[in-house]
């Protein structure tokens, strides 16, 4: 930060407080108090200020609540404005002149009036708008005398403030508190230039010093400069200025889409609220209505920014505005739009992305399916319309294989949350068309999580969220685990027996009756509940002949079944893999016996 002292004289500028509670202490501000004749008390709010000298003030400047008592030479001589309103007041001893609409107050002011006195002053990037503002106010130009405080002030701005780099971001930020006087004396406009310059300098040739706090990133000697090293520096300002500055930058075409995302995320993450780490209160918000609303102001000027080009800013940002705009309240427009950007990224999501607590008090689950439901039916809008049925779309077919995993993936998940509602599960597994899945092993992993978790689930709720799985594309693993697995209802294990068994049956070239009339007993089933559909299903084994079916059935015995997917085979069961095989064999008829006997238990328990 540069810095620019004019003046020579100490400080002599003082408040009459001071010089009461000194002046019994003090022989020098007793014998001053007695030369400046503060005699009189305080008038009404009005707080005197002055200045040291051996002659009595002639001239009163009124500035809100302060009463500055100073002399008409040298202020007048200096100060256009003054020698014309002191040349209207009638001819007295004492001139008062209310100054209450002067730029930048009675600081600025005070500056001025020690400039007039040669008083030292110091100024830098922090004080100089209102200096400046004041001192053209006061017309203390050339015209009214050599040297002024105008001219030497337009010679600190030209000569440091704009030829450095954050000089000139403090001096634009401290133009919000007098805008209308930054904007006409050009102030704004000479430091949106200057930034935007050094922005679109090569970082080879950038030389000046700059903030960059990135995790990870260490500044060495001779180290590479960043492409965005600007990024954090800008990111202080008010978002009216910030908005100027991406405007002209993205009006050059100079610089990538990405590092203007890359700034518009930096930005983001210095003034919104932080959605990611847990969900908002249940009582009143932790934000006021004021926060909530410069939130939403912010959110909407950063979604308007936004390069068109794809890939300029990541999916995962736009899932986290997404979740902040429901956190704000933002508008519909501004919601619908992030869904759309989103939903055009989203094949570059991860779960991790995907992760965001619901926005909502009134929800009892933690994750917000929602959100990443409607960013799905945005993708799949524009999946449908680039007509994924032809032969030759091969990268779409790539494309909603790797949404299918991502989204197995994230129920998965969210399954966990024992408040989630098993509607939304089903909904957003639901919505995948059929290509989406080359095998079901996710799907099923989701569905079994899910009951895991929930196991006061009904029969019905149960059949409702395993009606998705298709048992034909599970893998033989899988399908092993699922025989076993005794929280799935017994339709759904009668399934995957039947696949198993005609997939054994194709190796040796039979068609077995047996899987035509499960197939029977599937459809009749989808059509409702009735007592004997329940019946008919429960003894879907037993109507084929037991010769036949003891020779369908003989081919499944061969197989070993594992209780739990991915559990680890003990030392003991290593050393005696035979007999651990020959003990898992399984007899298909006796499992769905002992499930009808279960279910047929668990039925009446409900009951009671």
């Amino acid at each position: 930060m540069k810095f620019m002292k004019i003046g020579t004289k100490p400080d002599t500028f003082y408040t009459e407080e001071a010089t009461r509670y000194n002046k019994c202490d003090c022989p020098y501000f007793t014998q001053l108090a007695t030369i400046t004749s503060f005699k009189s008390n305080r008038v009404g709010d009005w707080q005197r200020r002055t200045v040291i000298s051996d002659i009595p003030s002639d001239l009163t400047i009124r500035i809100n609540n302060i009463c500055y008592l100073l002399h008409k030479f040298p202020l007048v001589p200096t100060c256009g404005l003054l020698q014309r309103l002191c040349s209207d007041s009638e001819d007295s001893d004492i001139v008062i002149i209310d100054l209450h609409d002067i730029p930048g107050g009675e600081d600025a002011f005070e500056l001025c009036a020690k400039f007039c006195y040669g008083i030292t002053i110091n100024l830098s990037a922090h004080n100089f708008v209102p200096a400046f503002c004041a001192a053209k106010f006061l017309r203390m130009t050339e015209s009214i005398e050599k040297g002024n405080f105008v001219l030497k002030l337009e010679a600190f701005f030209n000569s440091c403030i704009l030829e450095g780099w954050k000089d000139s971001i403090v001096t634009l930020q401290t133009t919000i508190k007098l805008p209308e006087w930054s904007e006409n004396l050009g102030i704004i406009r000479r430091c949106i230039d200057s930034i935007v310059e050094k922005i679109l300098t090569p970082p080879a040739k950038v030389s000046w010093s700059y903030t960059y706090t990135r995790p990870g990133y260490v500044k060495k000697q001779h180290q590479t400069v960043p492409k965005d090293w600007w990024t954090e520096d800008i990111s202080d300002l008010d978002i009216d200025l910030f908005r100027c500055i991406i405007t002209a930058v993205r009006s050059t075409y100079m610089l990538p889409p990405q590092l203007v995302g890359e700034a518009l995320h930096v930005y983001a993450c210095r003034w919104l609220p932080d959605t990611t780490k847990s969900r908002p209160p249940q009582s009143s918000g932790s934000l006021t209505e004021e926060s909530m609303e410069k939130s939403r102001r912010i959110l909407e000027f950063i979604v308007s920014m936004i390069p068109a080009d794809r890939g300029s800013v990541s999916v995962g940002f736009l899932l986290r505005l997404l979740s902040i705009a429901n956190y704000v309240g933002a508008s519909p427009v501004t919601k619908t739009e992030l869904i759309r950007r989103a939903g055009l990224q989203f094949e570059e999501a991860t779960v991790g992305d995907m992760l965001l607590p619901s926005q909502l008090s009134s929800d009892q689950h933690y994750y917000d399916i929602d959100l990443v439901s409607a960013v799905l039916e945005s993708y799949l809008v524009l999946w449908r319309r680039q007509n994924p049925a032809s032969a030759e779309n091969s990268h779409l077919l790539r494309s909603i294989r790797k949404i299918g995993k991502l989204i197995d993936s994230y129920l998965q998940v969210v399954a966990r949350d024992v408040n989630m509602p098993i509607s939304k599960l089903v909904y957003v597994a639901d919505a995948l068309p059929d290509s989406a899945r080359g095998d079901h092993d996710g799907l099923y992993k989701a569905i079994n999580i899910y009951l895991k978790e929930h196991p006061d689930l009904s029969k019905a709720e149960k059949k409702s969220l395993c009606r998705m799985l298709d048992c034909q594309k599970l893998s033989p693993e899988i399908r092993a685990h699922a025989v076993k697995n005794e929280r799935l209802p017994l339709r759904t294990v009668v399934q995957v027996l039947f696949f198993e068994q005609e997939s054994g049956s194709r190796a040796t070239g039979h068609k077995p009756e047996l899987i035509s009339k499960a197939r029977q007993t599937q459809a009749t089933e989808e059509e409702g509940d009735k007592p004997q559909q329940e019946a008919r299903r429960k003894n879907t084994v037993t109507e084929s002949s037991e010769s036949e079916h003891h020779e369908k059935m003989k081919s499944l015995e061969g197989k070993g079944v594992r209780g739990d997917i991915g559990e680890a085979e003990s030392e003991k069961g290593k050393e005696r893999r035979g007999e651990a095989n020959s003990a898992s064999k399984v007899d298909p008829k006796k499992i769905v016996q002992r499930r009808s006997r279960s279910d047929q238990g668990h039925d009446k328990g409900r009951e009671r």
